[in-house]
């Protein structure tokens, strides 16, 4: 399809080309374009500084222009629109199952210390001396017919 023909398109369809669609390069843009391609004569002899599309723009060009090549990139993009969807949806499940085990493991690190705690508990000396347990025999003194007398404490 030849300059012309796209230009005319924009050029009808103009309220479909917002600037953040579309723009004109500047003398010292398209020369710095020119200048980085080793054919002299890219771009032909242009009366007209050239336009620039962005994404946007070029979506909106497939869908004003008619030709079969349009048609194609059309049906590109909008499948291009809709696997993008599929992978922000499949991005979105994954983020909420990371966000879940995130509380889960939470909880974990929170019963992790907690038991950590209590066995360092049961390990610290304790503060008061604890009671022996069992039968304990008083010195001679208290012995009756040759026999220790026992007594709990």
């Amino acid at each position: 399809m030849p300059a012309k023909v796209l230009i005319q398109a924009v050029k009808r369809n103009r309220n479909r080309f917002p600037e953040d669609f579309m723009f004109q390069l500047s003398r010292e843009e398209f020369a710095n374009l020119k200048s980085q391609f080793v054919t002299s004569s890219w771009g032909g002899l242009r009366r007209a500084l050239p336009y620039a599309f962005t994404e946007q723009g070029v979506a909106m060009l497939s869908s004003v222009l008619r030709s079969e090549r349009a048609v194609r990139v059309n049906i590109a993009i909008m499948r291009a629109f809709v696997g993008l969807r599929r992978l922000l949806a499949t991005n979105e499940v994954l983020a909420r199952k990371l966000a879940e085990l995130e509380r889960r493991l939470e909880g974990h690190d929170h019963a992790i210390k907690s038991l950590f705690d209590a066995i360092r508990e049961l390990m610290a000396p304790s503060a008061k001396p604890r009671r022996e347990i069992g039968f304990h025999t008083v010195g001679r003194e208290a012995t009756h017919g040759g026999t220790t007398k026992s007594k709990r404490k």
